[in-house]
C-alpha cells in the first residue's frame, strides 16, 4: 500500500475511557491497530510489516468490536426464552468480511480516516482479504445475504455449514478456455474464525445395526459404525447493521478420531500411519466434489451427513446445556433446511431421539415436523437430489432403516386418504421404486417438515404444479411463496458508495434498514440536476469497472458506450449462448454495412462453469472466441467489444454490478428459480432485459411494464410448444438471419484452426434445444434493438434507472427474513443492550480467585 503524506494520528486524538477492544474512535482504532500488529502478528516494526500484516491485524482490530457484542447477545440470551433459527446450507458465499463489518458496525468512516492519517488507501486493505469461496453461487449468496438480515433484525441464530478447506475453484481463462486452479483461501489463514477446539462432534458412518432390549425391554436398534469423524467447529460472529446482535456462523472441519498410527508408521507401513486422518478429512477437503464416479457421490453425501449431523448435536447439546428438556427442542430451535443437500437431518432426530434419548416414535416425529422447514430452489427434475439405495445403506445403515419406517407410515396415510390411487403412493414413496432403488430427498425433506417454500411467486406455482403437486394436494397449508432478498448494506452501501451518498444527500440514510423508503427518490427523477448527478455516478463506476477489465484482461472499453452485462454461473438454462448470438448478429450488421449506426455496447460475461459439464465450457470458449474476433475487426471501430471477465465471485460483483447499465436475465422461462443477480442490477440502477421468469416477473411489476425489456415465451407458451412437439429446425428453416448467425459459428469464423470446434453445440441447438435458444431468438433480437433505441436517449433512461433503484424495496432480504420469521419460524426480534454490564467479566467488583477462574 502506498503511503500519502498526510497528518498522523495524535495521542490526544484516543477517546479518555474508551477501551482499545471496544472503542470506536479514530483514536482508539488506531491504537487497537497497532497493538494487533505488534502482539498477534509480531511486527515490532510497522517498515517490516507486510500488507497481509496490515490487513490481519485491521481484520483483528475490527473483529474485537464484534466480540464485545457477542459477548453482551450472549449475556442477554442467557436468561430469557426465544426462539433461535438455525439455517443449515452447504454453501455461505459470505464475501469479504472486512468492508461489510465496518459498514454494519457503523464505522467505515472512522477506519477510512484512520487509514488515511497513516498514509494508507482503505481500497488497498480491502483488495488484500481472501475471499472464501464456500459456495457455488445463488445458494450460497443468499445464506449469506439472509445471516446479514437475521444480525439487523436482531433475530437470535445461527448459520450451520462445512469449513471448506478448499472452497470453489479459481478461474483462469486461458487460450479462451476455463483453466481451474485450487481455491486456497486459507493459506495466509483466517482472522474472522474462532477455532472451537473444545466443540468437537463425533459422527459415525457405514457398520451395521443391531436390534436388542433396553433394560425396560423396549426395542431398539443399535448402530455399530464403521469409522467415527470428528466434527471440530469454527465460528465466524455475523454483526448485524447498527445494531449490538452479532450471530455466529458456524462451520465443521473434519478430522480422525486417531490421525496418526504410530504402531504402523514403526511398521513401516507410513501411508497406513496416516489413512484415517486422510480419508476423514477429505469430507470437507472440497466443495461439491465431482459426483460423476461412485467415489465422488459418496464422498458429498457424506459431506451431507457430517454437516447435519455435527449441527443437530451442537443444538441438542446446547439446549441441554440451558437445563431444557428434548421435549421443548422445537419450541426453541427453528430450523431451515436452505435445498436438498441438508435434508438428511429429518432422519437424524429420530435416530437420536428414539436411540440415544429413548424417546417413543410419535412424540420424536412430532418435534422433528415442528422443527424442520424446508426451501426449494429448483425446478430441474436432475437437481432435485436423489441417493442409491445400495450406497446410501452402506454409509448410513441405520438412516435407511429410518427413512423406510417415515416412509411406511407416511404411505400408510397416503393410503387412508387416497385409498385405490397406487400410482399416486408411487409418486409420494420416499423410495424411487423405477430401476435402479433411490432415495428421494426432496421427498424427505417435504414429508418431515412443517413447512415449504418456494423463492419467487413464479417459482412457488409451478412447485405446486409440477415437482411437488402430490405434496401439494396432500397438504396445502404446507406450501407457501418467500420470495428472495439481497442485503443493500452489501450490494448497495458497500459496493456502490456513490450512488448511496447521492440518494443519503436527497431522503436520509433510513432506507438503508427499511428499502422501502427508496419509493421517494421517484420525486426526484424529474430533475433535471438530479439526473446528472445520477449519471455521474454510473460513470465513475463505470470508468472504475473499465480500468479493472484493462487490469484484468488487457481490452480497452470505452465507458461511455452502453454497458450490456450477463454474470452467473454458466448454464445452458441460463442461455449465455443466446447472449453470444445477438452479438454475432450485430457483428454481421457491421460486416454488411460498415457504416451503419449502432448503438456502441460493451458485452461483458462472467461465470463459473462445472469442471464436468462440457457445453457449459464450450459456451464459455465460444463467447471468447467471439470476442477475439470482434474485438480486433477494423470495420467494428470499438462499436462493439466483448469481455470474459474471469473468476466472477463477491468481490468481483461489487465491482460490476454498479457499473452496469443493463442487466442480462435471460433464462428459459420455468427454469429459473427465483435469481438474485437480477435484484442486484436493478437495485443498483440497471435496466433488465428478461423473460418471465423466476423473480423477474415480480420485478416487472415492482418496477413498471415501461421499465423492463420484456421478450420471450412465457413457462406456459414453453410447455404448451413442447407438448406439441417443439422443432428448432424450423425456426432454423424460416429465420434468415438465424440461420446466417448458425452458419458462421458452423463455416469456422470464430475457430478457423478447428472448423468442427463448436459443432456439438450446434447439434445440441438444433436437434433438441432443451432450454428453446432459437423459439426465443427473434423475439430478444427485437428486444435488444428497443434497448440500443432507448439508450440513445439518455434522459429517458436515467428516469428508467432511478425508478429501477427506487421500486426495489420488496427485495431487500429484511423483507424476506421478517417473512419467514412471522409465518415460518415464529421468531422474534430479541434487543441486546450495550449499556448493560458484562456481569460475569467484570474483574474489578472483588479480587480474582481462582474458583472463578476455574468456571470460566
Amino acid at each position: 500500500m502506498k503511503k500519502k503524506s498526510v497528518r498522523k494520528v495524535q495521542p490526544g486524538d484516543r477517546e479518555p475511557s474508551a477501551d482499545v477492544r471496544s472503542g470506536m474512535g479514530l483514536g482508539t482504532l488506531w491504537r487497537a491497530y497497532i497493538e494487533n500488529l505488534i502482539c498477534i502478528q509480531g511486527r515490532g516494526d510497522p517498515a517490516v510489516a507486510s500488507p497481509n500484516d496490515k490487513y490481519t491485524a485491521f481484520a483483528y482490530t475490527v473483529r474485537d468490536r464484534m466480540m464485545f457484542r457477542a459477548a453482551h447477545a450472549l449475556q442477554t440470551y442467557t436468561n430469557r426464552d426465544f426462539r433461535i433459527v438455525c439455517y443449515l446450507s452447504a454453501e455461505f458465499l459470505m464475501g469479504p468480511h472486512l468492508g461489510n463489518n465496518l459498514i454494519n458496525l457503523g464505522i467505515y468512516e472512522e477506519v477510512k480516516d484512520a487509514l488515511g492519517n497513516a498514509g494508507y488507501d482503505i481500497d488497498e486493505l480491502l483488495g488484500l482479504e481472501e475471499e472464501p469461496g464456500l459456495g457455488n453461487g445463488g445458494l450460497g449468496r443468499l445464506a449469506a445475504c439472509y445471516l446479514d438480515s437475521l444480525a439487523t433484525l436482531e433475530i437470535p441464530s445461527i448459520g450451520y455449514g462445512i469449513r471448506y478447506e478448499f472452497g470453489i475453484f479459481d478461474q483462469e481463462i486461458r487460450d479462451g478456455r476455463q483453466i481451474e486452479r485450487t481455491d486456497k483461501w486459507l493459506r495466509f489463514g483466517n482472522p474472522w474464525e474462532i477455532p472451537r477446539s473444545e466443540v468437537v462432534i463425533g459422527v459415525k458412518f457405514g457398520g451395521r445395526t443391531e436390534p436388542y432390549r433396553d433394560e425396560n425391554g423396549s426395542y431398539r436398534v443399535r448402530w455399530v459404525p464403521h469409522r467415527v469423524v470428528r466434527g471440530l467447529a469454527y465460528d465466524t460472529p455475523v454483526i448485524g447493521y447498527r445494531v449490538s446482535t452479532c450471530n455466529t456462523l458456524r462451520l465443521w472441519k473434519a478430522e480422525a478420531t486417531e490421525s496418526f498410527d504410530l504402531q504402523a508408521f514403526n511398521h513401516g507401513d507410513y501411508y497406513r500411519a496416516v489413512e484415517e486422518k486422510v480419508d476423514s478429512e477429505n469430507i470437507t477437503k472440497v466443495l461439491y466434489p465431482n459426483d460423476e464416479p461412485l467415489q465422488g457421490k459418496q464422498l458429498r453425501l457424506e459431506q451431507q451427513y457430517f454437516m447435519v449431523s455435527c449441527s443437530l448435536q451442537d443444538m441438542i447439546h446446547l439446549h441441554l446445556l440451558r437445563g431444557k428438556s428434548l421435549d421443548t427442542f422445537h419450541e426453541v430451535y427453528a430450523v431451515q433446511l436452505n435445498d436438498t443437500h441438508p435434508s438428511i437431518a429429518v432422519a437424524e432426530p429420530s435416530e437420536m431421539a428414539v436411540g440415544e434419548h429413548r424417546m417413543d416414535w410419535d412424540r420424536a416425529w412430532h418435534i422433528t415436523q415442528s422443527t424442520f422447514s424446508y426451501t426449494n430452489h429448483t425446478l430441474l427434475p436432475e437437481a432435485l437430489e436423489k441417493w442409491p439405495l445400495q450406497l446410501f445403506g452402506e454409509l448410513l445403515p441405520r438412516h435407511l432403516e429410518l427413512i423406510f419406517e417415515i416412509n411406511r407410515r407416511f404411505l400408510d396415510g397416503v393410503r387412508k386418504r387416497y385409498p385405490e390411487d397406487e400410482d399416486r403412493v408411487r409418486r409420494l414413496s420416499l423410495i424411487d421404486e423405477t430401476g435402479e432403488r433411490y432415495v428421494r430427498m426432496a421427498h424427505l425433506a417435504c414429508v418431515g417438515s412443517h413447512a415449504v417454500n418456494g423463492v419467487a411467486a413464479l417459482h412457488t406455482e409451478l412447485l405446486k404444479n409440477t415437482v411437488l403437486r402430490d405434496f401439494y394436494e396432500l397438504a396445502p397449508e404446507k406450501f407457501s411463496n418467500k420470495t428472495n432478498g439481497v442485503t443493500p448494506r452489501r450490494w448497495l452501501v458497500l459496493s456502490n458508495p456513490g450512488l448511496t451518498d447521492l440518494i443519503t444527500r436527497k431522503i436520509g440514510d433510513g432506507w438503508i434498514k427499511n428499502l422501502d423508503e427508496l419509493r421517494r427518490l421517484e420525486a426526484f427523477a424529474g430533475e433535471e440536476e438530479f439526473r446528472a448527478e445520477w449519471r455521474r455516478v454510473k460513470r465513475e463506476n463505470k470508468q472504475r469497472l473499465a480500468a479493472e477489465i484493462r487490469r484484468r484482461t488487457g481490452i480497452v472499453v470505452d465507458p461511455d458506450t452502453l454497458f450490456d452485462i450477463q454474470v452467473k454461473r454458466i448454464h445452458e438454462y441460463k442461455r449465455q449462448h443466446l447472449n453470444v448470438l445477438h452479438i454475432i448478429a450485430l457483428y454481421i450488421r457491421i460486416k454488411l454495412n460498415p457504416d451503419i449506426e449502432i448503438t456502441p455496447r460493451t458485452f461483458l460475461f462472467g461465470g463459473k462453469a462445472a469442471p464436468g459439464y462440457f457445453i457449459a465450457k464450450l459456451i464459455i470458449r465460444l463467447i471468447t472466441s467471439v470476442a477475439e474476433v470482434v474485438n480486433s475487426d477494423p470495420d467494428v471501430r470499438g462499436r462493439l467489444k466483448v469481455v470474459y471477465f474471469p473468476d466472477f465471485n463477491v468481490k468481483n460483483g461489487q465491482k460490476i454490478y454498479p457499473a452496469a447499465d443493463l442487466s442480462e436475465q435471460i433464462s428459459t422461462a420455468g427454469k429459473e428459480a427465483s435469481g438474485t443477480g437480477n435484484m442486484k442490477f436493478a437495485l443498483n440502477g440497471a435496466l433488465t432485459i428478461g423473460t418471465l421468469d423466476g423473480a423477474n416477473v415480480e420485478i416487472r411489476e415492482e418496477v413498471g411494464p415501461e421499465n423492463f425489456f420484456l421478450f420471450g415465451l412465457t413457462a406456459e407458451q414453453v410447455s404448451e410448444l413442447k407438448a406439441r412437439g417443439y422443432r428448432p429446425g424450423d425456426f432454423y428453416a424460416s429465420q434468415v438471419h438465424l440461420r446466417e448467425v448458425i452458419e458462421l459459428i458452423r463455416g469456422g469464423h470464430f475457430s478457423p484452426s478447428d472448423p468442427d470446434l463448436f459443432r456439438p453445440l450446434l447439434d445440441s441447438l438444433l436437434h433438441s434445444d432443451e432450454y428453446m435458444v432459437f423459439a426465443d431468438y427473434q423475439s430478444y433480437v427485437d428486444c435488444q434493438d428497443k434497448v440500443g433505441l432507448a439508450f440513445g436517449d439518455q434522459e429517458l433512461w436515467t428516469r428508467m434507472s432511478i425508478m429501477n433503484t427506487a421500486r426495489m424495496g420488496k427485495f431487500s432480504s429484511d423483507r424476506a427474513i421478517a417473512e419467514y420469521c412471522r409465518d415460518i419460524w415464529k421468531a422474534e426480534p430479541v434487543r441486546v443492550d450495550m449499556s448493560e454490564r458484562l456481569e460475569k467479566w467484570d474483574l474489578t467488583r472483588k479480587p480474582v480467585r481462582a474458583s472463578d477462574i476455574s468456571k470460566i
